[in-house]
């Protein structure tokens, strides 16, 4: 990903707490010489590997697994997004832009059809989707059904050999005009164009990016 200097987000944790945070992802990999790509949960595993590990599954019908395994994916999440108006710079010479945040992360496909391993990963999934419910939906993992359901599914292993982190929030303009950019999104009603405006507040506070190495 193209990431300018005063873009760039390289601080692990705040990574890892940004993968977390939008943890519906996109896997990109190569199939039959062309890039496919699935939209899927991926958890993050911070303490395996030297940049943690990503884990989740696809459908067997999926025909990205088969020809995954030993390939260096990328997995992107994406954070809160909002166009931003020239004429809210109240400034000559500037034009429209998109503020962004998102995380690219990089490795290679480990393809999981064991049995213990896979129902591992969904168990995990479910125990991570399923805490903030006000019932907890908690099957019998040893239902036949289960069983069925495992067959179908084929579990993904990524360990993480680079991350890159990119908070576009206007950082390369004056702050008398984000703070413009930041009353014009309040505006807004949109949940993005909210969640930019305090992101980009985080920016102009004492310590400058406190996401940022």
């Amino acid at each position: 990903m193209y990431v300018p200097a005063h873009f760039a987000v390289s601080d692990p944790a705040a990574l890892h707490e940004f993968i977390e945070r939008h943890s519906f992802g996109l896997l990109v990999t190569q199939l039959d010489g062309a890039p496919f790509a699935t939209h899927l949960p991926l958890l993050l595993d911070r303490t395996a590997g030297p940049h943690g590990t990503l884990l989740g599954h696809v459908a067997r019908a999926n025909p990205q697994w088969r020809e995954a395994a030993g390939q260096t994916a990328l997995a992107i999440f994406s954070g809160p997004h909002a166009y931003v108006s020239p004429s809210w710079y109240e400034a000559e010479n500037v034009v429209p832009t998109w503020n962004y945040t998102a995380v690219h992360a990089y490795g290679r496909v480990e393809v999981i059809e064991d049995h213990e391993n896979l129902l591992d990963i969904v168990r995990r999934s479910v125990a991570v989707y399923e805490a903030a419910m006000p019932r907890p939906w908690s099957p019998d993992w040893s239902a036949p059904f289960v069983e069925r359901l495992l067959k179908q599914i084929v579990g993904l292993r990524i360990e993480v050999e680079r991350l890159e982190g990119k908070w576009k929030l206007n950082q390369n303009h004056p702050p008398a005009r984000r703070e413009k950019v930041i009353r014009a999104l309040e505006q807004r009603s949109s949940e993005d164009a909210l969640a930019i405006a305090r992101l980009i507040r985080e920016t102009l506070s004492p310590g400058g990016d406190p996401q940022r190495e």
